[in-house]
This record gives structure tokens, C-alpha cells and sequence, in this order.
């Protein structure tokens, strides 16, 4: 993988560039706070469906909300205030143009659009403006080669799965504009071979945006060549637009299916939650890494959507809200702390032009607000108490381990599976994020770029400030959300009586044992902190030591040095060695001879490149049989009339024969 990320920082910035960045961020920051305020319009229902039957012709348009839409409006909002006020620092130093810069607001515009869309005809426009949108974002650094070809694998994925949505949609509207609120009525007409073709269509599509496995490919690549302001919101929003559409169309209009639609979803979530894991666990590339763990984020929360759809299929309704109300707060947790970590990763590449992890080290140092930004990102990200994803997963654990098996052989096998699924994505997780956190930020700087950083400016720190009062507000108060996951389950459970679990102080189950409280643990280890700090200045004070300077040990070879230190590579090395058939890195060997003789070797060079198994094993293959099938019909065109006046004549005499 070639690194582009070791040029002079020199290079990378630019003077600020007049009032472009300011009327950006402001401009991003005002349609943050009107989706906000929509979004807790939404949650009250205070917002009137509107029809605008001119503005498209034979269907109309069609907008209303609910408290589906309200929770994703909100989401929007929050994301979209940190990352506008983080532009305004970020865009004094980008290679970005005017129209790109303005891209950002508009884009959060479609989202919103999408969100109010009332409507299959609706939903299926504003889904493709924010499509085009997105990519138009995307391309902001053209020239670079890399960041072209991650347009194009997100411009083909977004369109397949733009097709697969498309399909689905007019199949279960029956080919009519398609009211959502008519057509939660009239899906349940449609015969059951339809309702699942729907299913797996609409599950397809919407997945490829979230970027569940084998769909993920657009995901690394684009987020990692994306501007640091554009990679938080495509990994933060964009990405949950995904679950947007499962949860209305697959939940919500579909209704409650066979059991089977929930062993799928769980087994993709499953899939996709480990493999991004341990993708991100070996990735060496700060940006790459985050963008591997948004696809296993977006895994933990289809895992959970399908083990609420199975344990809705038995009848254990209490415990499908609990894990439908677990994946909703994991994506609530996601967008707060992935909005943070990509906009730290921003700043880092800001101020030191890097992005791969075995040249940085030092950062604490030099950028310590950034650094400290980070950390917060990654505990979050990491799904350990205090962090962000603490609550959800530990909810999703609960609605796991509290489940009765009875006689169902699914639920015997998908419960167990879950279980261990989660527990080794949390594992790998928290490898991945203390690899980032310690290899990047901490021991010595490996490169002039990390030795010579500085901290960014007031208004990038603001921004990341902003996104970490929101990891903090998910993780240690989860009751400011217990309204609004209470609203979703009236909206996503029509019909049936359940009781979502209490976000209070108190995390709790109804009816069953176990709880635990963030709070709590959040209150008690700053007190063990302060005690142990009073202990240790205590102990200072009556045993004070004389101070002497001492060389670490570093094995007899003197003063520690930067290539004594563990890199990214080498840190991730045993887990290569366990996942090596799931990872089949690339292994090369180049041997350098002496001159005079072939028989003496000058130099052995030993490379070992992590590469994407999916991509190379069921991707690369099928564009190479499209390339195939291209070069043969270019054979065809000679541009010869001739020749293709005979080729005519030729398939018109095989229709003939054919037809008669």
C-alpha cells in the first residue's frame, strides 16, 4: 500500500484562504441545528405530512416524520455541529475548492431529506441526490490516484445496491408512489415469496451503505482517502443511513417476518462485525483502521436488529426490545465516537501529513489536546466500561444471555454464537484501538513529520471538543436517551406491548436480573484516581527520594531509540499469525546480491502486506470476467459499417428463425 502520508507537512497546508472556511462551517453548523430541531419535532409529533404533488411528475412528493425519523434527525444534527465547527479550522489548510467546500452543508441536507421522505418515490430521490452528493465529497482531492479509485468502488457498490433498493421498493409498493403510511398496512397483503424478496433486496441495498460484509469493500477506501471532516460524517451518518433503511423498510413496513430474515441479519451482522474487527486489528493506516472498525460497528448493530427480528419470531418480545434498543444506542454511541476519532485523525494528518502508524509516535507530546481527543475516541470504540460502547453492548450481552432456548434449534445455535461473536469483536476491537492510541500517540516520534507536529488551531479542537462532551454524554448518562429509544420501540413495535429496558442511573432488564451503572463507575473511578493521586503525594512528601538521572535498560545497547519501539506491523504480528488463513497477507522476499559475486548477498528485504481477502477472492475475480467480456466485444467494433450492417442482418435472420 503506498503511503503518501510521508511528505513534508509544509506541503500539505496552505495559507487560510479568505472567509470560505468560515461561511462552510457556519453554513454546516445551521443545518446541524435545524435537524436538531426537526429531530425533536419528530420525537413530539409536531411535523404535518406535506405532499408537493408539481415538483414530480406522476407521484408527487411526499414528507412526514416520526420517531424513527426524529432519532436519526438528531443524530444528524449533533454530527454535523462538530464537524462545521471543526471546518472552520480544517479548511484554512485544505487543497479544497469552493464547490467542494459547500458540498459538505448540502450534503447534510439530503440526509435530512431522506429522513423526512414519506414516500418509496421520495426515499428513492433524495437517497440518490445524497448518493451523488456523498461522492461529489469524496472527490474532493481528484488528483490524487487513490482517492479516484475509491470514487469508483463507492460509485459502483452505491449503485448496485441503489438498484437492489429500487427493485424492492416498486415490488413492495406494488408500482405506485408508495405512502409509508398506507404501505404498513398494505405489505402485509403482499404473498409471502414477495415479502421475502423485498427483504433480501432491501437488505442488500441498505446494507452496502452501511458497509456490512461482503458489501464493505467502498468503505476502508473511501473513508480513508476522504478529508477528515468528510470521512467523520460519511463513517457517522452516512453509514447509519444504512440502518435507517432497515429499520423503516425491513422492520417497519415489512413487519415482523419469518424467522429466517433474523438468522440472515444476525449472521451478516456477525460476519461483519468480526472480519472488520480483525481487519482493523492488522491495518497500518490510522484512517483505514477506523474505517474497518465502522464496518464492524455497523455489524454489532445488524447483529443486534436480527436478534431482536429471532427473538421477536418466538414470541420473546421483552427481549427484542432490549436488543433493538441495544443496537439503536450502539449506533448512537458509534456516531459519537467515530465522529471523534476521524476528526483527531484529521488533526493528526493536519499537523503531521501522516496517516500511517509506524511513522507517528510521539504525538502525546506535541499535540496533548489531540491526543487526549483520541483517547476518549478509542475508549469509546473499544466497548470497555466508561467508554461510549459500553452500554450498548452490554445491553445486547444482556438480551443474549437472558434468552430461553426451549426447543428452537436456531435460537440454540444463533444465542451461543452471538455471544462469542461479540466477546472476540470486543477483543479485537480494543486490540485495534490500543494499537492506534499506542503505537501513534505515545513512546518516540519515527519520522520528521511526527517530531516537528504542533497543535491545530482553536476552531479543529472546538469541534473534536464538541463530539467528546457527546461520547461522554453516551456513555455515563444513557438516561438522556431513554425518551427517545422508548418513542422508536412504539414506532418499530405497532401492536405488541413491551417494556424497553431502564436508562436511568441504573441500567436494568424488566423482569430479569442483572444491572450495572455508568455513572457509578464513572463516580468511583475518578475517586480511586483522586485517592491514589493524595496517596502517592502523601507518600512523597515523607519519603522523598533524591532525584537521579538514569539511561533505561534497552538490553545492555544503550540509550533507547525510535526503532527499539514497537510499530504498528510489528504489534499486530501474533494476531496475524492466528487469523493467517482468514488474512492471507502477501508475503515477499527480495534478495540484493554484491557485484562481484552472486554467491554474496548484500541485503535480504522481507515484506508482508495485509491485503483485503474479500476484495481479492470475490471481487478481483468478477472484474476480471467483465474486462474479459469487455476486450471480446471490442472485437466487434472495428468501426467498419460494414461489418456492422452484416452483424444486423446476422441477429435479425436469428429472430426470424426463432420466432417462426
Amino acid at each position: 500500500m503506498t503511503d503518501l502520508q510521508s511528505r513534508p507537512v509544509e506541503a500539505h497546508r496552505k495559507e487560510p484562504r479568505g472567509s470560505r472556511p468560515l461561511l462552510v462551517g457556519t453554513s454546516t453548523i445551521l443545518v446541524g441545528g435545524l435537524s436538531i430541531v426537526l429531530g425533536i419535532a419528530a420525537m413530539s409529533g409536531g411535523i404535518a405530512s406535506v405532499s408537493i404533488s408539481w415538483l414530480l411528475p406522476f407521484s408527487g412528493l411526499q414528507f412526514s416524520a416520526d420517531s424513527t425519523s426524529g432519532l436519526f434527525l438528531l443524530m444528524n444534527g449533533a454530527v454535523g455541529i462538530a464537524v462545521g465547527t471543526y471546518s472552520i479550522g480544517y479548511y484554512r489548510h485544505s487543497h479544497s475548492g469552493t464547490f467542494s467546500l459547500m458540498m459538505l452543508p448540502l450534503f447534510l441536507l439530503t440526509v435530512i431529506a431522506v429522513l423526512l421522505a414519506g414516500s418509496v418515490t421520495t426515499l428513492l430521490l433524495m437517497w440518490e441526490l445524497m448518493a451523488v452528493s456523498s461522492m461529489l465529497l469524496l472527490l474532493t482531492e481528484y488528483r490524487k490516484k487513490e482517492v479516484r479509485d475509491a470514487a469508483q468502488w463507492y460509485g459502483a457498490l452505491t449503485q448496485l445496491g441503489f438498484l437492489a433498493i429500487l427493485v424492492g421498493t416498486l415490488i413492495m409498493s406494488g408500482g405506485s408512489a408508495g405512502v409509508f403510511s398506507t404501505l404498513a398496512i398494505t405489505s402485509h397483503h403482499l404473498s409471502e415469496s414477495l415479502r421475502d424478496l423485498v427483504f433480501v433486496l432491501t437488505f442488500i441495498g441498505f446494507g452496502s451503505k452501511a458497509g456490512l460484509v461482503p458489501l464493505h469493500v467502498w468503505l476502508p477506501r473511501a473513508h480513508a482517502e476522504a478529508p477528515g471532516p468528510v470521512s467523520a460524517v460519511m463513517s457517522a451518518v452516512m453509514a447509519a443511513m444504512g440502518i435507517y433503511g432497515i429499520m423503516r423498510v425491513d422492520l417497519e413496513l415489512l413487519g415482523h417476518g419469518p424467522r429466517w430474515w433474523g438468522v440472515v441479519a444476525l449472521s451478516v451482522g456477525a460476519v461483519s462485525a468480526l472480519y472488520g474487527a480483525l481487519q482493523a486489528s492488522v491495518a497500518t493506516d490510522l484512517k483505514r483502521l477506523l474505517g474497518y472498525s465502522t464496518t464492524e460497528n455497523m455489524g454489532i448493530v445488524v447483529l443486534a436488529i436480527g436478534m431482536s427480528m429471532l427473538l421477536g419470531g418466538y414470541g420473546q418480545y421483552e427481549l427484542a426490545a432490549v436488543a433493538l434498543v441495544a443496537g439503536t444506542y450502539q449506533l448512537l454511541a458509534h456516531a459519537a465516537f467515530k465522529t471523534l476519532t476521524f476528526l483527531a485523525a484529521g488533526a493528526v494528518h493536519s499537523a503531521t501529513g501522516l496517516r500511517n502508524l509506524d511513522l507517528m509516535g510521539g504525538l502525546a507530546k506535541r499535540l496533548p489536546v489531540t491526543s487526549s481527543m483520541f483517547a476518549v475516541g478509542a475508549l469509546g470504540a473499544s466497548g470497555l466500561p466508561l467508554g461510549a460502547g459500553f452500554v450498548g453492548e452490554w445491553l445486547l450481552l444482556q438480551s443474549l444471555i437472558h434468552s430461553h432456548f426451549g426447543s428452537s434449534a436456531p435460537l440454540e445455535f444463533a444465542i451461543p454464537v452471538a455471544v462469542g461473536v461479540l466477546a472476540l469483536t470486543t477483543g479485537l476491537g480494543t486490540a485495534a484501538v490500543v494499537k492506534a492510541y499506542g503505537v501513534g500517540f505515545l513512546a518516540r516520534p519515527r519520522s520528521k513529520g511526527a517530531e516537528s507536529a504542533t497543535e491545530v488551531g482553536l476552531p479543529m479542537l472546538a469541534g473534536m471538543a464538541v463530539a467528546a462532551v457527546g461520547c461522554l454524554a453516551v456513555a455515563i448518562a444513557p438516561a438522556l436517551f431513554n425518551g427517545v429509544l422508548t418513542s422508536l420501540m412504539t414506532v418499530l413495535y405497532r401492536g405488541v406491548s413491551v417494556s424497553p429496558p431502564r436508562l436511568g442511573a441504573i441500567l436494568s432488564i424488566p423482569g430479569f436480573a442483572g444491572s450495572t451503572s455508568p455513572i457509578l463507575l464513572a463516580g468511583s473511578t475518578v475517586i480511586l484516581v483522586v485517592l491514589a493521586q493524595v496517596a502517592i503525594s502523601s507518600f512523597g512528601k515523607t519519603n522523598r527520594l533524591p532525584n537521579r538521572d538514569a539511561n533505561l535498560w534497552a538490553c545492555g545497547n544503550g540509550i533507547l531509540g525510535e526503532r527499539m519501539q514497537y510499530t504498528a506491523t510489528s504489534f499486530a504480528e501474533p494476531l496475524q499469525r492466528v487469523f493467517d488463513n482468514v488474512l492471507k497477507p502477501e508475503v515477499g522476499i527480495e534478495v540484493t546480491h554484491y557485484d562481484e559475486s552472486h554467491y554474496l548477498v548484500e541485503r535480504v528485504r522481507y515484506s508482508r502486506t495485509i491485503v483485503d481477502s474479500i476484495e481479492d477472492r470475490i471481487y478481483r475475480p468478477v472484474l476480471r470476467g467483465f474486462l474479459w467480456g469487455a476486450n471480446l466485444v471490442r472485437v466487434f467494433h472495428s468501426g467498419r459499417i460494414s461489418r456492422y450492417l452484416a452483424l444486423g442482418a446476422a441477429g435479425l435472420f436469428v429472430v426470424l428463425v426463432v420466432s417462426h
